[in-house]
């Protein structure tokens, strides 16, 4: 069966058509605030990650085009002139026939620079000895590899969590526009239903699907406001549905019912 003959996706496409949208309002709130809340634009990087050229394993900054010849009958060794750590903000020239320590993190230039493993050389004292040729760049993961400036890291629409506001923080994005979060008024229904807290009787049912219905709204970035367990009583469930309206942005009703002949929930609906 395709999907445009399915009755499911059918009828899920008849209720949306018929279903009246609104666009909440737009927040901006601190990332700290955030999480469970839905983005309401799309986020471009405003700058490059990562911010410069860095390491991204222990060892030696060298000029690559020394190691050209190198070789297991021909070794060349560098003079250890000296050390690039995380949080300089600066690298400095390298000179012919040395090489800087850097370990993962260290800021690097762009340019003609390999950065040699601490077990693809020799190391002796003051110098370190290598006998193969490396690749330019080797090692060295450049400024803007992972986002470009400018790039579309999270599109409007994603629920923020822990790895979106990560991704956002790693960015140095402080504030973020977010939809203001969905009023939802949930309801179960049946005579048969008794709330999970009370104990069992004959011919009663514990009522799991509010408390699972509501953790489904709060995960997907909604506020759930139980309205109750209703008993089939057209008129006086229409009322709360009403009231239930007038303060939130949806409903939602767990259950259906038939009542005389009669499917209770959509004549509701109707109503």
């Amino acid at each position: 069966m395709t999907e445009s003959n399915n009755p499911l996706v059918e009828a899920q496409e008849r209720y949306q058509s018929a279903v009246p949208f609104r666009t909440l309002p737009v927040l901006t709130q601190r990332l700290e605030e955030v999480l469970g809340n839905t983005l309401a634009e799309d986020i471009q990087a405003p700058i490059d990650a990562p911010p410069y050229h860095r390491a991204i394993a222990e060892g030696f900054v060298v000029n690559t085009e020394e190691t050209r010849t190198a070789s297991e009958d021909n070794p060349v060794t560098f003079k250890i002139g000296g050390e690039i750590l995380p949080g300089d903000e600066q690298c400095p020239e390298i000179p012919p026939g040395q090489g800087f320590a850097v370990v993962t993190g260290s800021i690097l230039k762009s340019g003609d620079y390999s950065v040699v493993r601490m077990w693809d050389c020799e190391r002796e004292g003051a110098h370190f000895t290598v006998t193969r040729p490396f690749p330019p760049r080797f090692f060295i993961e450049d400024q803007g590899c992972d986002i470009a400036r400018g790039d579309i890291v999270l599109k409007a629409g994603t629920v923020l969590g822990p790895t979106e506001i990560g991704t956002l923080a790693s960015l140095g994005i402080q504030q973020v526009p977010v939809m203001q979060a969905p009023r939802i008024t949930l309801f179960s229904s049946g005579n048969e239903v008794i709330p999970y807290t009370e104990p069992m009787r004959p011919g009663a049912i514990w009522d799991c699907n509010a408390p699972m219905l509501s953790a489904a709204i709060r995960q997907e970035g909604g506020i759930p406001v139980f309205g109750g367990i209703m008993k089939d009583d057209f008129e006086q469930f229409v009322e709360a549905l009403k009231q239930a309206l007038a303060q939130s942005d949806m409903v939602v009703i767990s259950g259906g019912t038939a009542v005389g002949g009669r499917d209770f929930v959509a004549d509701m609906v109707r109503e």
